[in-house]
């Protein structure tokens, strides 16, 4: 609250019901908050998305596409939407395969979604510089505006290669309980 009453209007969240619960009453009083989903969406929450959220940074395959593109039109709600990648392949994150960017991109505009953007989460041990950038690449031949990278750990190397939204919690609020 306190951030918020100091003007702050983005925040993110990594579950859809946690989310729900805390922002719906917060977002009567304060309607100009934009919530970002970041997490994982298990494709029986996508109906939830358009109550709640105004972003949403892990859209990763098109069967949730489709049941997302439905949920906007049930309630006449656009969301904008960043296409996750998995550049480092590690099997324990999620994220499209780039290989397929571009078709899946294509599909993403057939279906009228609000492609704002690319997403990467690095992996931990590498120079993630390395992803920040081929990520920045991705997103110049795609003509994309956003890039969604960097986290507590390396956002100050995300900025440096041109993300425009960072997902910080951790430094802000401390580590999830």
């Amino acid at each position: 609250m306190p951030l918020i009453k100091f003007g702050h209007i983005h925040f993110g969240e990594n579950k859809v019901q946690e989310a729900l619960q805390k922002w719906t009453p917060i977002k009567k009083i304060y309607p100009n908050i934009k919530l970002h989903m970041l997490g994982k969406i298990q494709k029986n929450k996508a109906k939830y998305i358009p109550q709640i959220f105004d972003y949403v940074h892990s859209l990763d395959n098109l069967e949730l596409a489709k049941k997302l593109v439905s949920s906007q039109l049930k309630l006449n709600k656009k969301i904008k939407y960043f296409i996750q990648l998995n550049l480092g392949e590690e099997t324990q994150k999620n994220g499209l395969d780039a290989n397929n960017l571009s078709e899946f991109y294509n599909s993403c505009q057939n279906f009228k979604l609000d492609i704002q953007g690319l997403m990467c989460i690095p992996p931990k041990l590498d120079n993630c510089a390395k992803y920040f950038r081929i990520l920045q690449d991705y997103s110049k031949k795609l003509n994309l505006k956003d890039l969604s990278m960097g986290m507590s750990n390396d956002y100050l190397e995300a900025v440096k290669n041109g993300s425009t939204f960072i997902r910080v919690g951790s430094k802000i609020f401390g580590d999830r309980n």
